[in-house]
């Protein structure tokens, strides 16, 4: 066991020196409470160790010992409905053992050893078995089929297995052959956390990922293995919308990171989450998410760890063929624990403070998103989405700009919209998806061929309408012309009927597909029928006195997703309305279907 002596503290900094035999990224122990850490640099004897726990009462010439293996997770059943901390503790089992606050130097297996599990076994005495191949299933919960799979690196003969029964996940299921290598399978296998799950072919992005919110599905949509910013200031809804986006998405599994987050508002999800039902089941949400949860008060290099760890335990279920969500919730604190140890390290700064390698480390991050092909030929797919916190609200910071180079998907929330209680408060002017071109077949054929004609003219009348605002702020809107003051109130109604969605109505958390198309063509119809008729002289105030346009403000309210036929009813009336007006002034008045 290669050992070292510590002569420099720096919080959660050490160095130590005395040994030549350590390895990049290994784990250590280090001191008498025998601290977890792992090396980040060699120089010959000289080691730099970044600690993830308190290093108050660590004294110089205290030995650190290495463990011969990488920071990594254990990946197998018993992580669904989990809660962890950066470096794949358990916080309940912690909690159990040791009390509310986490005794120093303590680490418990993360998966439950005691637990049997029903396993049934795929392989038998002779079979071959490929990386990737799954060679075992467990129905982990009602919802998700835990699939055994062989190690990336493992092939052979199965020269001994298991008969269908209960195992821990400790107990040998296999016994793989090749060569003179014998290489039993576990339940569970490890993997380096900073190193990518290998896949055999990427596969382009072709097929949404349905969030239920209007704002992204119809105009910045997100496709299953994209990746996406939330950047926004205090207060303007980044996690309530991750959170709408873990309760709502049509992803198989979610992994969700509180990285560096307020202890309170982890301490809700902690408590919401378990209580939260699967809309599409009506199962506990809990049965198709992982939490991994370290807060602002937690060590902050346990933080820069926390990331690598979600992505992994994602990586992991989209090799089983699930299509994952991973929410990290937030990037800019990530970033901040960079800065923190690279300052502590005393490396030279870039950029705000920031070290130099932020830009490497945020693609690294970002570049694990994708849709593939794994190893064993099925299909699954790893999406980011990470919450970005600049400070001040001020978009040109370091990582919110390095952040959009990497990412495909942009949420821009926009204080102004958060304050005047405007939710989700995504920016439709500053906000934009380089999905829109990939998916749009997927929407013209699974929902309407018109979907894309009318995003494409919905979103120009809110730029139109954007503009005009500015010109109502000079002089006033009553100075308008009529046609112009259609604009303004059809984009009311967008912004106000369509855009804005309220996250706690049993009605309106979640909005279909379809709901979507009828809603927007349903507004988009009142626009065309009463520009023809301002056009033929007829006042604005004429069309805003009927009943129809109130109703179509509130109909995302009114019209539950299961009677939709009601949209249909509520687009008779608006058509009879425009007839009858139509008849006032003349038979000149062209029908606009």
């Amino acid at each position: 066991m290669s050992k070292a002596s510590i002569f420099w503290i720096n919080g959660p900094v050490v160095k130590a020196r005395g040994s030549r035999d350590f390895m990049m990224n290994e784990m250590v122990r280090v001191g008498n409470s025998r601290l977890i850490g792992e090396v980040v640099d060699l120089d010959q004897d000289t080691l730099t160790i970044q600690v993830y726990e308190g290093t108050r009462g660590l004294q110089t010439e205290e030995l650190v010992e290495g463990t011969g293996r990488l920071l990594s997770a254990y990946l197998g059943p018993g992580l669904i409905g989990g809660v962890f901390d950066g470096i794949e503790r358990p916080l309940d089992r912690l909690a159990q053992a040791y009390g509310d606050y986490v005794t120093r130097g303590v680490e418990l297996f993360p998966l439950e050893e005691g637990r049997k599990w029903r396993v049934e076994v795929l392989k038998r005495e002779g079979d071959s078995v490929s990386p990737g191949e799954v060679y075992a299933r467990i129905q982990e919960t009602s919802m998700i089929e835990h699939r055994l799979l062989v190690p990336p690196q493992v092939k052979g003969e199965v020269v001994e297995a298991r008969p269908n029964g209960e195992y821990r996940v400790s107990d040998n299921i296999l016994l793989i052959r090749n060569g003179e290598q014998e290489i039993p399978l576990r339940l569970y296998q490890e993997w380096p956390v900073r190193l990518p799950r290998p896949i055999k072919n990427r596969i382009p992005p072709s097929l949404p990922l349905i969030t239920g919110q209007r704002v992204i599905d119809f105009f910045f949509p997100l496709a299953k293995g994209g990746a996406a910013a939330i950047p926004g200031g205090f207060g303007t809804g980044k996690t309530v919308t991750q959170h709408q986006l873990a309760k709502w998405s049509d992803a198989d599994l979610i992994v969700y990171i509180g990285c560096g987050e307020r202890g309170n508002e982890m301490t809700q999800v902690l408590e919401e989450f378990p209580q939260l039902v699967d809309p599409r089941t009506g199962k506990a949400l809990m049965e198709r998410t992982v939490l991994v949860a370290n807060t602002s008060n937690m060590p902050v290099s346990a933080r820069e760890a926390s990331i690598y760890t979600g992505i992994t335990i994602a990586e992991y279920f989209r090799d089983m063929g699930y299509h994952v969500a991973l929410m990290a919730d937030s990037t800019s604190r990530w970033a901040e624990a960079l800065r923190e140890l690279s300052g502590r390290m005393e490396e030279m700064p870039a950029e705000e403070g920031f070290p130099a390698y932020l830009t490497s480390r945020l693609s690294e991050f970002y570049e694990r998103a994708g849709r593939a092909e794994t190893l064993a030929g099925k299909e699954g797919s790893v999406t980011i989405i990470g919450a970005v916190s600049p400070p001040g609200g001020d978009f040109s910071e370091p990582v919110t700009q390095h952040t959009r180079e990497f990412v495909r998907c942009f949420w821009a929330l926009d204080r102004n919209l958060a304050y005047s209680r405007h939710y989700p408060s995504v920016n439709w002017l500053t906000s934009y998806s380089e999905f829109v071109e990939d998916l749009a077949d997927w929407f013209e054929n699974e929902v309407d061929t018109s979907w894309n004609q009318l995003r494409t003219e919905a979103m120009a009348l809110l730029n139109e309408d954007d503009r005009l605002q500015q010109v109502i702020k000079l002089v006033g809107e009553d100075v308008l012309p009529d046609e112009q003051r259609l604009v303004v109130e059809v984009g009311r109604l967008l912004k106000t009927g369509f855009l804005q969605q309220n996250s706690f109505s049993l009605t309106d958390s979640f909005c279909s597909l379809q709901k979507q198309f009828q809603m927007i063509d349903l507004i988009l119809y009142f626009y065309r029928r009463a520009r023809e008729l301002i056009s033929l002289g007829m006042a604005i105030s004429e069309i805003k006195r009927g009943a129809v346009y109130p109703k179509l403000l509130r109909m995302k309210e009114d019209i539950p997703a299961a009677q939709l036929e009601e949209l249909g009813k509520l687009r008779e009336e608006v058509e009879k309305f425009f007839d009858e007006l139509a008849q006032r002034y003349g038979e000149g008045v062209r029908h606009a279907g």
